[in-house]
């Protein structure tokens, strides 16, 4: 079934659900993405059980519908393919700052989208047939590489198959991308897709009805289009004398750029592992008794909505600007800290525009209003974890300048490793760790911003957080991948990808609670930061009577030993 942006847990549902514990849905049978402690004793009465698993399965499976969500058009693969049918991403490994200014200056006259910017590469969409035209403007130094020959193929790739006759439409690249193995618990249904905005907000209503104890779910206000921009608050002040009192807080944000899907799922996948590892993991339980979790999946509705419906690669807000036919507002170029930094773009057309004046974007006004009022009320924002795709990097203050660097450097640096080391040991992936600032222009140790650069650097939300509100601990996160699929990551990675946030998010907790995220040997402690999704995998293979041999420790103390 599809259901409506405006739908709510159905009345039955919402019924059912009352007749259950409240606390942390106690005898529900809980789909855990995490098996740490041992399973709850199975109910008096024999018939409850698969009642109640019967309940969790259809509510689940109400919430979510069949078959998956389809766009509009009855054929969007052949709507798909004339929007994208020329396109390719390539990319330029960039050496100086006079290359990376050449390149600057080429996308800016040539309006071209550019997908990264890092130290070492930028990678730009555009029209294959504009190449030759962009290397006229560039020195010869410059030579791309095609990173995605057929922009259309992988667009198609992310949305999830709507029937037999859509499967025939689709292309070997597809067909391969789509390819996934399953996920245990609600996973099955959630984590297999990418999910449309109706779907993610009747999931946040479903969380707060099944963990009520803790979880509450809120709008920081309306976009520009008046859709809610949802936030859960996850928590539990076990102090009954504290409970009207202000919290430390962490801000977990995602889908601040409408086709970044991959940031929306991973926000999600963090925030269902900490509901469901409340009371099943030390650590996650001891940080909700001393912090509160905010989750906002979707900071930008209207682009996140704009592109499951019209444009899969829409970036900015849906809002009108000065010149009519260029909508949209970038809202990590909106903020009002290091906003006027001399790169800051002015043309309305370009994919980085960040408004005539700061906050103007409707979107991020909003979301400084809500965080402004709960530190004027008392609450200590002491991290800010906002999640974009793509390039595997890690990223702290300041992005409008290299120049200057943050009071707290040291820390910033020390924890930023940290998370970095966290991934790597849980899933083998390298993230790096940079000034947000950083780039070919960077690497020219320039005492100015004089130079030009291929993406401009002021308004960003890790800035105005990090300046204006104090958060201690601001990180812009570009989760998966490198390139070779960009914003266009196949449905197969949303769980890996959310794994290698939860081990960044532990690590992150341990070090908030002062542990400085070593609490033991990691081989002692594998729920911390170890690969959760394999342990899972163990756990159901004995479940189902396989024998699974146990995990060698001395390999296990060779690996660590050789990561450190």
């Amino acid at each position: 079934m599809r259901i409506s942006a405006r739908s709510t847990v159905p009345a039955a549902l919402a019924v059912a659900l009352t007749l259950l514990p409240t606390a942390n849905c106690a005898g529900l049978p809980q789909p855990r993405l995490h098996h740490d402690a041992a399973p709850p004793a199975e109910p008096s009465s024999p018939a409850v059980f698969p009642f109640l698993k019967w309940l969790r399965d259809s509510a689940v499976e109400v919430v979510f519908g069949k078959p998956s969500y389809k766009p509009k058009t009855r054929v969007p693969a052949a709507t798909i393919r004339s929007r994208y049918s020329n396109d390719v991403v390539i990319r330029f490994n960039v050496t100086s700052s006079e290359e990376e200014g050449a390149l600057a200056r080429a996308t800016e006259q040539m309006v071209l989208d550019v997908w990264a910017f890092t130290p070492d590469f930028v990678d730009i969409r555009l029209d294959k047939d504009d190449v030759p035209a962009l290397l006229t403007l560039l020195p010869k130094s410059l030579e791309p590489s095609v990173l995605i020959p057929d922009v259309a193929d992988a667009v198609w790739a992310t949305f999830p198959s709507t029937s037999p006759e859509d499967d025939l439409l689709e292309s070997t690249f597809a067909k391969a991308a789509k390819s996934r193995r399953p996920v245990d618990g609600v996973g099955d249904i959630f984590f297999q897709n990418f999910q449309p905005l109706p779907v993610i907000t009747s999931w946040l209503r479903l969380l707060e009805a099944m963990f009520p104890s803790i979880v509450n779910m809120t709008s920081i206000g309306k976009s520009y289009e008046k859709r809610d921009i949802y936030a859960l608050r996850v928590g539990a002040n076990t102090n009954a004398s504290d409970l009207n009192n202000p919290r430390k807080t962490i801000l977990i944000t995602g889908g601040v750029h409408g086709r970044e899907w991959i940031s929306t799922s991973s926000v999600n996948y963090l925030l269902w592992s900490v509901v469901t590892l409340y009371d099943n993991e030390p650590l996650i339980t001891k940080l909700l008794s001393e912090f509160d979790l905010v989750f906002i999946p979707v900071v930008n509705p209207d682009g996140y909505e704009y592109t499951w419906e019209t444009d899969r690669l829409w970036r900015k807000s849906r809002q009108l600007t000065k010149v009519r036919p260029c909508r949209g507002i970038d809202l990590d170029h909106a903020f009002g800290y290091g906003w006027d930094a001399i790169e800051r773009e002015t043309d309305p057309c370009s994919e980085s525009y960040g408004g005539e004046k700061p906050f103007q974007a409707t979107e991020a006004s909003r979301l400084a209003e809500w965080a402004k009022k709960e530190t004027d009320n008392g609450t200590q924002l002491v991290a800010l974890l906002d999640l974009h795709s793509y390039s595997q990097q890690i990223l702290y203050p300041y992005a409008y300048t290299c120049s200057v660097n943050p009071p707290n450097f040291e820390n910033l640096v020390e924890l930023a490793v940290g998370l970095a080391k966290a991934i790597r040991l849980s899933s083998g992936e390298t993230y790096t760790v940079s000034s947000a600032c950083e780039g070919a222009v960077a690497r020219a140790h320039s005492a100015s911003n004089s130079l030009t650069r291929v993406e401009t650097s002021g308004g960003a939300a890790i800035d105005w957080f990090y300046h204006n509100l104090k958060t201690r601990y601001s990180y812009q996160i570009k989760v998966r991948d490198t390139g070779s699929y960009g914003f266009l990551l196949p449905s197969d990675q949303i769980v890996p990808t959310g794994e290698e946030m939860l081990s960044a998010f532990k690590y992150l907790g341990d070090f908030l609670l002062g542990n400085n995220g070593i609490e033991g040997p990691l081989w002692e402690q594998p729920s911390r930061h170890g690969n959760d999704l394999r342990r899972r995998r163990r756990i159901r293979s004995e479940v189902k009577g396989d024998p699974v041999a146990p995990p060698n420790m001395d390999q296990c103390v060779i690996q660590v030993n050789s990561e450190s």
